[in-house]
């Protein structure tokens, strides 16, 4: 035994020439909807951000490390000029 059901109205639940009976305009008196952000969240935002920016940037170190492996491995590179102005450099890193 089978039994068959008709569909009796239409699939749209949005009708063409049904008003809902709202006016078009938003009264003064309306409350409005808002939201706010834990300052934990914001910064996870912040974190997807940058990770999200690190990700879609092209590669352009790898050009960058295979130079300074041939500049290091060039031994007329590593000076007393070299050394002072890494050292230099690292120690400003640190804050030194």
């Amino acid at each position: 035994m089978s039994m068959t059901v008709d569909r009796i109205g239409s699939l749209d639940p949005i009708q063409p020439g049904k008003k809902s009976g709202r006016s078009g305009q938003v009264s003064q008196n309306e409350k409005t909807d808002s939201i706010s952000l834990s300052s934990e969240a914001l910064e996870k935002g912040e974190l997807y951000q940058a990770k999200e920016l690190i990700f879609s940037a092209a590669d352009v170190r790898a050009e960058r490390i295979q130079e300074m492996k041939s500049k290091i491995n060039d031994p007329s590179y590593i000076n007393e000029t070299i050394l002072k102005a890494t050292a230099d450099k690292i120690m400003d890193a640190w804050g030194l």
